[in-house]
């Protein structure tokens, strides 16, 4: 009888697809999970002058810009590799080269999005 075989995943090697796809699943968590916080904070700030100044200080925090940061970059690729999984399901750019770009593209992008957002916020 043969034992089973262990499968080592930090080994693994996935193509840039799915790890795009499964990165678009994760920022869609983190979406579903930080848009009703931002809807509270901007409640908080429209309630008034006072509390709009307690939400301005907020982000004065270093660790919440970063979390502004996460929350931008999340926005970003979810958006591009939504765009991405729609034109794949109408047939454009779902042959493998043109497939590996436009990963490429959803995760690059994501980051210069990101990047341009860290500018503006630090």
């Amino acid at each position: 009888m043969r034992r089973a075989v262990f499968f080592n995943l930090t080994q693994i090697q996935m193509p840039v697809g799915a790890v795009t796809s499964i990165t678009h699943r994760i920022t869609g968590i983190l979406l579903a999970i930080g848009i009703p916080f931002c809807v509270y904070l901007l409640d908080l700030s429209l309630q008034g002058p006072q509390t709009y100044a307690w939400v301005t200080e907020l982000f004065g925090h270093a660790a919440l810009k970063v979390v502004a940061l996460a929350f931008i970059w999340a926005l970003a690729h979810h958006l591009l590799a939504g765009v991405r999984h729609l034109l794949s399901d109408i047939d454009i750019g779902s042959r493998l080269p043109a497939a590996r770009r436009s990963a490429w593209s959803v995760n690059l992008g994501g980051i210069a999005v990101a990047l341009l957002a860290a500018g503006a916020l630090f």
